[in-house]
């Protein structure tokens, strides 16, 4: 299975080649479906945003309170 991190840098490589082939003028080809490459590439990056592996945060291996995390009686 791809990582979550590589597939958004797999995503960015793409997004920057459909620009790449939007801006070059030697193959109507590949002008043709610049904008198109750019939109997989595009929501390839949003689906890896959203499906990928959410951040943990470390818990307090001991579970003590610490004060300074709050101010006023506010979280």
């Amino acid at each position: 299975m791809i990582s979550s991190a590589k597939l958004q840098r797999i995503a960015e490589l793409v997004m920057v080649l459909g620009i790449v082939a939007l801006c070059q003028p030697w193959s109507l080809f590949l002008h043709r479906y610049g904008v198109t490459i750019i939109i997989v590439g595009l929501v390839t990056f949003m689906c890896t945003n959203w499906f990928g592996k959410p951040e943990v945060k470390p818990q307090d291996a001991d579970g003590v309170f610490d004060v300074s995390d709050h101010h006023e009686g506010k979280a």
